[in-house]
């Protein structure tokens, strides 16, 4: 089975003097196979913890963003906006709930 390669790997595969077997993925079954690749990517994420994992993680996400038909700017404006409005993640608050 195959899966979702960044740009340069046929012609990587190619320089090692191998023939990639490839084909173009039409819309949905690009966004479906980036939306398969950001998982793959945070499960290599949480194995690892390094950051070319979250480098790919970013480059998936971005990826997912414009497959979708939304701009990285519209992206960080809502993701601004969130903050905002409900903070972000730096006081590393955690809830165990409510107190009846």
């Amino acid at each position: 089975m195959g899966k979702l390669v960044r740009d340069r790997i046929p012609e990587i595969i190619r320089a090692d003097g191998k023939t990639p077997i490839i084909r173009i993925m039409d819309d949905e079954a690009y966004v479906k196979e980036l939306d398969r690749k950001l998982c793959e990517e945070v499960e290599e994420y949480r194995a690892d913890r390094s950051i070319e994992e979250m480098a790919d993680i970013l480059e998936v996400l971005q990826a997912v963003c414009i497959a979708r038909g939304y701009t990285l700017r519209q992206l960080e404006e809502v993701r601004r906006k969130k903050a905002e409005e409900r903070g972000g993640f730096n006081k590393r608050i955690y809830w165990e709930g409510n107190q009846d």
